[in-house]
């Protein structure tokens, strides 16, 4: 089985803060996550004038801005991403962005990153589809808003134009998900109607449901995660603070050792135990040589390295060879 990829999703996170970022990457290098991602934009390419904020970065940023002056803030140059790039090959993470905007596509692809991530938002934008499916590379696509439908139209779309690999991720597009809107089971409705690689974006609090993911079959998880959720910015408050990052990671690892090959036999610890926990036929009480064996001579008991319970009514009717005292296990 492979490994189950994490994504570290640091985002905006930043706060527009090269400085910070760098400290993201150093924390989900600590984690121990496979991938940290970025976002990569620029505000008057991503959003218009007239955009309005949802409501979960209208309760943590200033109310009295409109989104673009938001996405604004949250910028990072072209420069500082190519530094931040460097940076992570440096610290020995992978490093990905998600690009917003043609400009920002045409920048990414020269940094020599490993795959594409879509977010949710992009999977209607058809131009945005065909551009990143003609660069060749892997893609990792969110599917959160989407319908069946729509998803197989944007996977079509990339197959038709060229894109590598293509893993499709469920996600819900709300911050914080109410865990009644998680819906597990479509991940793997969407692996069974498009046969591809699944795995959750997951923006609830905490970590459980990531864990349950993969224990139903998450190739990737995706996760939110921040210095500190009381800074200000649209993300943090349903991010993950570092150490609950690097226990998810924990637990993400026990999990996919825990889901096996699917074989149904003996474990490779367990066998040992085998002949202690499983019982035998043995003499109930002494038994003389020639005595027919009855429910009144023998019983059921462990140790489990003679002649099977199951065998019983084999055993029963058939004659003692020899003597058998009380405990003994029985022979034919």
């Amino acid at each position: 089985m492979k490994k189950v990829l994490v994504i570290a999703e640091a985002g905006v996170n930043h706060n527009g803060s090269l400085t910070l970022a760098k400290e993201l990457v150093d924390k989900a290098v600590i984690a121990g996550a496979d991938i940290i991602k970025f976002q990569t934009f620029i505000a008057k390419n991503l959003a218009s004038k007239f955009a309005a904020k949802a409501e979960y970065q209208k309760q943590h940023t200033k109310a009295s801005e409109i989104q673009l002056e938001m996405l604004k803030k949250l910028e990072l140059s072209f420069d500082e991403f190519e530094a931040l790039s460097e940076y992570c090959e440096e610290k020995g993470i992978e490093f990905l962005s998600t690009a917003f905007d043609f400009d920002s596509i045409d920048f990414l692809k020269n940094l020599n990153m490993k795959r594409w991530k879509i977010p949710s938002g992009e999977i209607t934008n058809l131009p945005y589809l065909i551009k990143i499916a003609n660069t060749g590379m892997p893609v990792i696509l969110s599917t959160g808003m989407s319908t069946m439908p729509e998803i197989k139209d944007a996977v079509m779309v990339l197959n038709k134009n060229g894109a590598g690999e293509i893993t499709l991720l469920h996600c819900t597009t709300e911050y914080p998900t109410p865990y009644e809107d998680v819906n597990l089971q479509a991940m793997n409705s969407i692996k069974s109607e498009i046969k591809v690689p699944v795995g959750y974006s997951d923006h609830t609090v905490g970590i459980e449901v990531s864990i349950a993911a993969v224990a139903m079959g998450a190739r990737v998880i995706e996760k939110h995660f921040t210095l500190d959720k009381n800074m200000e910015g649209p993300d943090h408050k349903a991010s993950l603070e570092p150490e609950e990052l690097k226990a998810l990671v924990s637990a993400i690892r026990n999990v996919e050792l825990c889901i096996g090959d699917g074989k149904k036999e003996p474990a490779k610890s367990e066998r040992k135990n085998i002949v202690i926990a499983r019982k035998s036929i043995v003499a109930k009480r002494n038994i003389t040589k020639g005595e027919c064996f009855t429910e009144e001579n023998l019983t059921v008991k462990r140790p489990g390295n003679g002649i099977s319970p199951m065998k019983w009514f084999d055993v029963m009717g058939t004659t003692a060879t020899r003597n058998f005292e009380e405990d003994e296990m029985i022979e034919l």
